[in-house]
């Protein structure tokens, strides 16, 4: 199983900003769709932003505007930058791969999350 590697999480106050790094292989890098997935306790996992090989963005609504996904193609490695943190985007945030055209997970390739706490 692939091992993709998150870091960057930690708590914030509302209004506040942090960047998530999900450094991933050459060989999944190159080749896969990525994405962020958020769960927060009680609820189901969502998908916040997913982008392309070449690099075109997805969004949920609930982060539109707010956070900016990408891709380091120097340093082989996902971010998600998220602005004006609410406490609602307090959750676990977890990378991996995608299929492209749907957004569903690919099997083997999950990082082991990180924790964002946004506090009012």
């Amino acid at each position: 199983q692939a091992q993709l590697r998150e870091s960057g999480g930690g708590s914030v106050p509302a209004g506040g900003s942090l960047t998530l790094s999900c450094a991933a292989p050459q060989d999944i890098f190159s080749k896969y769709c990525m994405a962020w997935f958020r769960q927060a306790p009680g609820k189901e996992r969502e998908l916040v932003a997913s982008i392309l090989v070449g690099g075109t963005p997805t969004y949920a609504e609930s982060v539109k505007g707010r956070f900016i996904i990408s891709r380091d193609r120097v340093e082989k490695t996902l971010r998600l930058q998220m602005n004006s943190l609410k406490p609602e985007d307090t959750a676990i945030y977890t990378c991996a791969t995608v299929y492209c055209s749907s957004g569903v997970p690919r099997d083997g390739h999950w990082g082991q999350g990180t924790q964002v706490t946004v506090s009012s």
